[in-house]
């Protein structure tokens, strides 16, 4: 297929030859969904821990006789039914971890790509380049497209100065073409990929590629 390419002001230039593979694969809300929780999962330390009747620092000592008072039974202050005891079924350190294969987690991102692309929601930039961080410059480039929302911008390699530029600018984050993954590809309502980034993520993720 081929996509429109467009220069820093917005205008149309001509067009790229991308992948059909890559940006035509058929939906699949199933695996695509599976995709981004597994990612989400595996983002969360599974640091959370409360503490149990048996690590609360309390004298074990019944606190009154189990008779006679004609108050409920309390066997110790350390009870989850006392303030201050035990938490009961609370949380302690695990890991969220979710293992996906490794032809799944390509397939959801082909899927992630095709529906933004369906959704007109691509851009295809010529070049980006800068010789400086400069805010402006990148804000410029991304106003020109008339963008509404959040912004991805795909490099075909880490650029520190579109990094840097893009660091003050809320509501636009930079990803080398090569780190992209399903749930950066779902989450951004926009995503502007440049010539360079498009032939990376086309020969990665395109026909034979990324199965080695």
């Amino acid at each position: 297929m081929d996509l429109q390419v467009k220069d820093n002001k917005g205008k149309v230039i001509g067009s790229v030859a991308a992948s059909d593979q890559v940006w035509g694969a058929a939906s699949n809300d199933a695996l695509l969904h599976q995709a981004v929780v597994a990612q989400q999962a595996n983002k969360r330390r599974g640091t959370q821990d409360t503490q149990n009747r048996s690590e609360v620092t309390y004298s074990t000592r019944k606190l009154r006789p189990q008779k006679g008072s004609g108050r409920a039974r309390q066997g110790s202050a350390r009870s989850p039914l006392l303030k201050g005891g035990g938490v009961a079924h609370g949380p302690h350190p695990r890991s969220y971890r979710q293992r996906l294969p490794k032809k799944m987690r390509q397939q959801a991102l082909r899927i992630a790509l095709s529906d933004k692309l369906r959704e007109e929601n691509v851009t295809v930039l010529d070049a980006l380049k800068l010789d400086a961080p400069k805010s402006s410059t990148l804000r410029d480039i991304v106003s020109a497209f008339d963008l509404k929302g959040r912004t991805l911008i795909v490099t075909g390699s880490t650029d520190h100065n579109v990094v840097k530029s893009a660091s003050n600018i809320q509501g636009v984050e930079v990803q080398a073409a090569a780190l992209m993954s399903p749930l950066e590809a779902a989450s951004f309502p926009n995503l502007v990929v440049t010539q360079e980034a498009l032939e990376t993520i086309d020969s990665l993720w395109g026909t034979g590629g990324g199965d080695e």
